[in-house]
């Protein structure tokens, strides 16, 4: 039997940590590892789907060595798929939602998801001390500044940014700095 068809009757490959399917080149073969977060793709972290009911339940047969956890006629199991693609169409939409209304959307650094913007931290003198660079003989960053808050839906990795305002501020204060060092 090809590789190829075994992987056909195995059904398609989903990542458990970002939950992708993962679709492989005929010519290169399976993935090891998830393209969209870098998952290892074998052993226990591999969840693989089949919709073939009677396959389903000769698989699962062979891994437990029983067949209680299983409806013969597999109606559960095909509800609780179409449960689970409903409540992730859900997070979707509810997702695509709030990214159309943020003026800026970083992607993920460790799943590459586009990022929700969860809030604003205002940073004051108390708790920050600026470091004040010679070159320009005032805080990179003076207090208070804004720091906006994003978070990934998939891998719920957190990533601080400088505000809009902020930027433009520090922008404009290394633009001044380089016009009055080459006088």
């Amino acid at each position: 039997m090809s590789n190829q068809h075994k992987h056909e009757e195995a059904g398609p490959v989903i990542c458990p940590w970002c939950q992708t399917e993962i679709v492989w080149d005929e010519e290169i073969g399976p993935e090891r590892h998830c393209p969209h977060c870098e998952n290892e793709l074998s052993g226990y972290r591999t969840l693989q789907l089949d919709l073939n009911d009677d396959e389903a339940v000769e698989a699962q047969q062979d891994v437990d060595g029983e067949d209680a956890a299983w409806d013969t006629d597999g109606q559960d199991d095909l509800i609780d798929f179409r449960e689970y693609n409903q409540d992730r169409l859900v997070l979707e939409q509810s997702t695509e939602r709030v990214l159309d209304d943020q003026l800026e959307a970083p992607e993920c650094p460790t799943c590459r998801e586009l990022m929700l913007e969860a809030g604003t931290q205002i940073v004051t003198g108390e708790r920050f001390a600026p470091r004040i660079p010679a070159a320009l003989g005032e805080p990179v960053l003076a207090t208070p500044f804004a720091l906006v808050l994003y978070v990934c839906p998939s891998c719920f990795h957190t990533e601080n940014r400088l505000s809009v305002e902020d930027q433009e501020r520090l922008v404009q204060l290394l633009t001044e700095s380089a016009g009055s060092g080459e006088q």
